[in-house]
């Protein structure tokens, strides 16, 4: 029986957690001022998932710091191939054209 973001199995409730909670009860585990146990009790989280939402976290803190003008500067390069595959398209279907309406170029 599915409710509105609650899925219920049997009697247990399977808790779905929003990026950002994950986040915080991932901070709170890698500040190290309480233990998983409390963090668990806290958050109603099971500890284990909470080793995993900080193995995560420490993982991949790196790339919130990652140069984001590469990101920017490959979403620009992207735009721009994407550019000239339209105008080499064109220019292909511009030469069909004219060879159909016999006006060789």
């Amino acid at each position: 029986m599915d409710l509105i973001g609650i899925r219920c199995t049997m009697g247990d409730m399977k808790k779905i957690f929003t990026p950002k909670q994950k986040a915080a009860v991932a901070i709170e585990a890698v500040k190290g001022m309480k233990t998983t146990s409390q963090i668990a009790g806290e958050y109603e989280v099971h500890p284990t998932q909470i080793g995993l939402w900080k193995q995560a976290l420490l993982k991949h803190a790196d790339e919130l710091f990652a140069g984001t003008r590469k990101k920017e500067g490959a979403d620009q390069q992207n735009l721009i191939d994407r550019l000239y595959q339209t105008i080499g398209k064109r220019d292909m279907e511009l030469a069909w054209l004219k060879k159909k309406l016999h006006l060789d170029a």
